[in-house]
């Protein structure tokens, strides 16, 4: 005989967090604005309509129009295939810096949380003077002792951001490493490091995402940050925060040079914040305001 009533199946943790996160409609908006975003950047040489440095003199400086929507910049070339083409920099820059700063901040404040007494001391106290310098100057001052350049402006954001890291994986990990099924892993004879990995990063990882989806929006606008001031990206690459160093001595008379790479910063850093907080209010509906 067949069983009428049957339970509903259960989501689990991570189905209902995607649940919560779909309901709300500003967070869904900013995925799928980052979702264009990532495309156009994966999409850039099919959809550009121009190279990013095709340069033609005689069209230098024309207004937005039917053959240049976004306008030409000061050499002539297509501001919208820049824009374009600046979306592969700017993500990169955010997606690897994060991942540098999450690998050393996350791995040490993993560690002092876990191993507590010095290594938490020595530890946290570095971490706590690295984060007493704001971390725009650190940035720079990192990108001034390494040189310019795209590998080396990553480096500089993610080791900026690094101590941010630490302190959310310390918090974490720290909430978790008590609990009992941490001692039942002990008492069968669990390494460390498989402690570590198996059982508490996967019970700890919740706000570690929360903070990898808002650094890269301040990996973003870092990078921009330091390419306005001539320590990233140089030319003739393509990058938003380049581009508006470029048009400051035209804002007079063609605004509209820099106001669509700000426009592009605006949305893009915008978008990766309602995420971040879609993301943070799923994981925990406690914190929504």
């Amino acid at each position: 005989m067949k069983r009428r009533n049957a339970l509903p199946k259960k989501q689990g943790l991570w189905g209902d967090v995607l649940h919560r996160f779909l309901r709300n409609r500003m967070a869904v908006f900013g995925a799928i604005v980052m979702i264009l975003l990532i495309l156009c950047a994966l999409l850039a040489p099919l959809i550009a309509p121009y190279g990013y440095d095709d340069q033609d003199a005689s069209i230098a400086k024309q207004p937005p129009g039917p053959g240049h929507p976004f306008g030409t910049d000061n050499f002539g070339r297509d501001i919208l295939s820049r824009i374009i083409y600046g979306s592969q920099i700017s993500l990169q820059v955010g997606l690897i810096a994060v991942a540098i700063g999450l690998l050393i901040g996350g791995t040490l404040g993993t560690v002092a949380a876990f191993y507590g007494g010095k290594f938490d001391t020595v530890i946290m106290r570095f971490m706590d003077v690295l984060m007493a310098i704001p971390g725009m100057l650190l940035a720079i001052a990192i990108a001034a002792s390494l040189g310019t350049g795209l590998r080396n402006m990553m480096i500089a954001i993610g080791l900026a951001n690094a101590p941010g890291f630490a302190r959310v994986a310390r918090a974490a990990v720290l909430t978790v490493k008590d609990n009992e099924y941490i001692e039942a892993a002990r008492s069968i004879g669990a390494g460390d490091l498989r402690i570590m990995l198996r059982h508490i990063l996967p019970n700890a990882v919740a706000p570690i995402i929360v903070q990898s989806t808002l650094g890269v929006a301040a990996a973003i606008l870092s990078c921009a940050t330091l390419s306005f001031l001539g320590m990233g990206i140089q030319p003739p690459q393509a990058e938003w925060g380049a581009m508006l160093s470029a048009a400051r001595q035209y804002l007079r008379y063609e605004p509209y040079m820099a106001v669509f790479p700000g426009l592009f910063i605006m949305i893009t850093v915008f978008s990766l914040n309602i995420v971040g907080d879609g993301i943070r209010d799923a994981i925990d509906p406690r914190l929504k305001d």
